[in-house]
């Protein structure tokens, strides 16, 4: 607001002040006794005189707002008609910009849409409106209490419309042998199938990895997991879930009869030419069935270590250590860390005519020729370990397993690397250094972990900043204090998110690796051998050059590819967790 009355500032010119007292006198409710009074305490204070009539409670914020709209020549509107404003013009507008910017468009013509806005002189606000309707953008002005509630209204209809008749029955005997292709729902569909179609084509559209509906007291939510952060999208009423559900496991070929007990499935689709693979679960909850549908594209190629985000030492070391003969390699981190891409990575290095890889897998999530993969599959007991035992006997180079959950499975892991084998897996440990105390704590005698153990991989993802919108920054100590440093490079340029129609309007495309690798040396052997503890492992290998996830991190941050805040976010917050 201050820069709406700067114009007001300090020359004492008598008839600026009284332009813009009158128009207050005109427009707002300001009695000439008080800006009388008003007009006084500027001329001994030079404070500008809209905010000295805030202060005194004798005029309101948009106000001030209202007497800029006059002398700019802008539209002043005290009521928005919500019952006139078509909801599907808000569909490429999200909600939480909307209501960020306070913005909201009411009418759209061929060639221009009108949209009511708090703030006229947001620049960012209209250029992003240009961008989304393409569209020259006519602009009306009205408060921020009365935006809010027409954003409200008016997107709560636009939930309504599409489910307005969710409601009615569907067909549970579709044909559905072979991959559904979602873009054939034409009009006639029942309303169901079109909105689950409309639900998995956002997502697939907007990378979402995982999509959740989540059913509570009066209303389903419905979120999807982009660039690992959960985001809402979508709430409907509770009523609509009991039909989704069931299209959904109609759709996944499950018994929508059993509504008590977890059920997972499988659902193949096609895209645009594309084969979609969703792995389904549903679990019983107090208000319904909670459903996850975690979604895979099949086709994606591998990608490599260095567009993953590898770089320096590690990727040497690790291009080093793909050419061993035997021995183990574990990469460590939680769930949905990307450490199946990275494996896949490794794995397509490896890749030659001259070596025979066999995986083992829940999920394949990337099908590569030239490797043998094998899905996991607990209805007919085909675990990782009996799995492997097989694979054993195949006669193979390389073998990968796709996770370490058991003493049967680490012990046969490396059993296979002490017999001549080179194995790649994966570990849920937070850090490289506690990887060997999860195997000893499984089961596995420290002196096998010391002789086949060749290396620990711990890795995050970070999100990266959109090149199209980053903004840079002056480090303030409240960054410091979150980088946990005493000052930045020289060199070093932070940046900041900020949102565009690029990327959604959060500041962040893709994601990068930010990893730690931790050799196992002749220092470190002797180490694992006395069972010592991750601290005394670290220690020893950051002693010997190895760079923790927070340096890494740090680096990213530097060279301006992710922000503080998600440093802080993924990094260390997990720490003091």
């Amino acid at each position: 607001m201050d820069d709406i009355i700067v114009n007001e500032q300090g020359t004492n010119d008598r008839p600026t002040q009284i332009k813009i007292g009158q128009l207050f006198l005109e427009h707002t409710s300001l009695t000439k006794a008080q800006l009388a009074e008003a007009l006084e305490i500027q001329s001994e204070s030079g404070l500008l005189l809209g905010e000295i009539l805030l202060k005194k409670n004798y005029i309101h914020p948009h106000d001030i707002t209202r007497v800029i709209c006059q002398q700019i020549n802008i539209t002043y509107i005290n009521e928005i008609k919500v019952d006139d404003i078509d909801p599907n013009i808000t569909i490429d507008l999200p909600i939480n910009y909307a209501k960020f910017h306070e913005v909201i468009p009411i009418l759209e013509t061929d060639y221009s849409v009108s949209v009511v806005i708090s703030d006229p002189f947001n620049e960012d606000a209209l250029n992003d409106l240009h961008e989304i309707f393409h569209k020259d953008i006519k602009l009306l002005v009205s408060s921020p209490l009365r935006i809010q509630d027409a954003i409200n209204r008016v997107y709560e209809k636009a939930n309504r419309n599409i489910v307005s008749t969710l409601e009615d029955e569907f067909d549970e005997n579709l044909d559905l042998a072979g991959p559904i292709d979602i873009l054939d729902a034409g009009a006639d569909e029942a309303p169901v199938i079109r909105f689950v179609n409309s639900i998995i084509f956002r997502a697939v559209k907007e990378r979402a990895s995982d999509i959740h509906i989540e059913p509570y007291d009066k209303e389903t939510i419905y979120r999807f997991r982009i660039n690992g952060v959960m985001e809402e999208i979508l709430r409907q009423p509770l009523k609509t879930h009991a039909a989704v559900s069931s299209r959904i496991k109609v759709m996944a070929k499950l018994d929508i009869a059993e509504k008590r007990l977890p059920q997972d499935g499988r659902i193949k689709i096609k895209m645009a030419g594309k084969d979609i693979d969703i792995r389904l679960s549903t679990v019983p909850v107090q208000f319904g069935e909670r459903i996850v549908m975690r979604i895979l594209e099949k086709g994606e190629s591998v990608m490599g270590l260095e567009q993953l985000g590898y770089g320096g030492h590690v990727l040497a070391n690790l291009e080093e250590l793909s050419k061993r003969k035997h021995g183990v390699i574990y990469v460590t981190g939680p769930t949905g860390s990307g450490k199946t891409t990275t494996l896949m990575a490794l794995l397509d290095k490896i890749n030659e005519p001259g070596k025979m890889i066999i995986t083992v897998e829940d999920p394949v999530e990337y099908e590569v020729p030239g490797i043998s993969q094998i899905q996991v599959n607990s209805k007919i007991d085909l675990s990782f370990a009996i799995a492997l035992r097989s694979i054993v006997r195949q006669d193979p180079d390389v073998i990968m397993v796709g996770e370490t959950r058991d003493l049967e499975t680490a012990s046969m892991a490396i059993e296979a690397s002490l017999t001549g084998h080179f194995v790649l897996s994966t570990l849920h440990t937070n850090d490289s250094s506690s990887a060997p105390n999860r195997l000893i704590d499984m089961g596995v005698q420290p002196f096998l972990i010391a002789s086949s153990l060749i290396a620990i991989l711990a890795q995050r993802l970070l999100r990266t900043l959109c090149t199209a919108c980053k903004e840079p920054i002056q480090v303030t100590e409240f960054e410091l204090s979150l980088l946990r440093v005493s000052k930045v490079p020289q060199e070093a340029t932070i940046f900041k998110a900020v949102g565009c129609p690029k990327c959604n309007h959060n500041g962040y495309t893709g994601r990068t690796t930010v990893c730690e690798l931790l050799v196992i040396s002749d220092t470190i052997r002797p180490l694992i051998m006395s069972k010592a503890d991750a601290g005394q492992l670290k220690k020893a290998a950051t002693r010997e050059g190895m760079k923790t996830l927070r340096q890494d991190a740090l680096r990213k941050v530097f060279n301006g590819i992710t922000s503080v805040e998600e440093m802080a976010r993924a990094i260390n917050e997990e720490e003091q967790n």
